[in-house]
């Protein structure tokens, strides 16, 4: 099995290039949702990140409060540095074990894992090839405040955060432009769907 890494930064329109690959029949993991499940109810994930932040960050059904560990990490590096460290290795583990029961069914398919931080945690380097999704830093700021409802600079504060799109487009085997809409991004998509069907 191909095993492709999808990754973009925040309101470029990587899911919609997500949707595209499925829809063309890719295997498609979003590592949100593997994120969520490793820190679920009883989980050694929700115990670590407990044991790491105290009890506090456990809601009173035994989950995890949401809310309560976005204040503590918020704005401070070295707890989300710390964070992520805990939980990376679990989501990694997780994302093995559905790449890993894909192949066995499908061993000729090709396995996307849509992830935001996989250049970031350095999980791209387990795939053979990345899609890095893209667009006009102007588009990517329009994107980010209509769908989030954010003024100019709490958008602008966002992107900042986070790794610039020039530098992901670095590490990229394709690259896809969403900035001209959804039929040229679909376009795109599937060129780089045909490109990966042909590799061996």
């Amino acid at each position: 099995m191909l095993r492709v890494g999808l990754t973009g930064s925040i309101a470029v329109g990587k899911s919609f290039v997500a949707s595209v690959l499925t829809e063309l029949g890719c295997h498609l993991l979003d590592a949100d949702i593997t994120a969520r499940e490793v820190v679920a109810p009883g989980s050694p994930g929700l115990l670590a990140v407990a044991e790491a932040f105290g009890p506090s960050v456990i809601n009173g059904e035994g989950g995890l409060d949401r809310a309560r560990l976005g204040e503590i990490v918020f704005g401070d590096a070295d707890k989300r540095a710390l964070l992520n460290s805990i939980l990376h290795p679990f989501i990694i583990a997780k994302q093995d074990e559905v790449l890993l029961g894909w192949e066995k069914d499908d061993p000729h398919g090709i396995g996307v894992v849509d992830a935001a931080l996989m250049i970031e945690s350095g999980g791209y380097q387990r795939f053979d090839k990345l899609i890095v999704v893209h667009c006009e830093p102007k588009i990517q700021i329009r994107r980010l405040m209509e769908r989030n409802k954010l003024t100019r600079a709490a958008a602008e504060e966002r992107i900042a955060a986070q790794m610039s799109q020039d530098e992901k487009k670095r590490f990229a085997d394709f690259l896809i432009d969403t900035s001209n809409g959804f039929d040229e991004t679909r376009k795109q998509t599937e060129e780089v769907y045909a490109a990966l069907i042909s590799i061996e």
